[in-house]
């Protein structure tokens, strides 16, 4: 069961997830200014002072709500604050949670952040939540997105037409995959940490 009250930490060798905080705001301003791309893709964005303010409140009053739980990224490797990721529609009832409103700076992509991200991340839902079900999803047009997912074992089930707005542009189609707990435990969770291994 996911008590969201609980003070989760989760770390491997790289990387190090701990709750976002208001305090964090301090580590996002630099992305905030100078890397406004990074939400190109968000529904929620943190794009100048504004948006940072709102995406922060946001994230913490619905960790407060008990239906989301936000982390703030730590790169060991650099010792540098590099993003942030989080659980999100968490139903202990049905044992499912989406896993989504990640993002990193330009200069931690392409580096095997994210795939420590995701390791402590699937370990924690499906090892100590006993979650069955993590899903995922991106905007359809997020490609890098999207195959990042892929290759980390995620399985695409299919397209949600229009079914959120794109912030100044529209609406998107959102694509869906998923990780099962059986998928993670019988190969997912190895595959994944081969590729991690690779990187060394």
């Amino acid at each position: 069961m996911f008590d969201t009250t609980k003070h989760i930490v989760l770390e491997d060798e790289r990387v190090l997830l701990r709750p976002l905080t208001a305090a964090d705001r301090i580590h996002f301003v630099p992305f905030s200014q100078h890397e406004p791309e990074i939400w190109k893709y968000s529904l929620v964005g943190a794009a100048g002072d504004a948006e940072l303010d709102y995406y922060l409140q946001l994230a913490l009053d619905n960790h407060q709500k008990g239906i989301e739980y936000p982390f703030i990224v730590f790169d060991k490797k650099t010792q540098e604050y590099a993003g942030s990721t989080r659980f999100y529609d968490i139903n202990n009832a049905f044992q499912t949670v989406q896993l989504g409103y990640t993002w990193y700076g330009k200069k931690f992509q392409g580096t095997g952040l994210n795939k420590h991200c995701k390791l402590v991340l699937f370990r924690f839902a499906f090892e100590e939540l006993n979650m069955v079900r993590v899903e995922l999803r991106a905007d359809y047009e997020n490609k890098r997105s999207i195959a990042a997912m892929k290759r980390i074992g995620c399985v695409e089930e299919g397209v949600l037409r229009q079914n959120m707005p794109r912030p100044g542009t529209g609406r998107r189609d959102s694509i869906v995959l998923s990780m099962l707990k059986e998928e993670w435990l019988h190969g997912g969770k190895d595959a994944l940490q081969k590729q991690i291994d690779g990187l060394r």
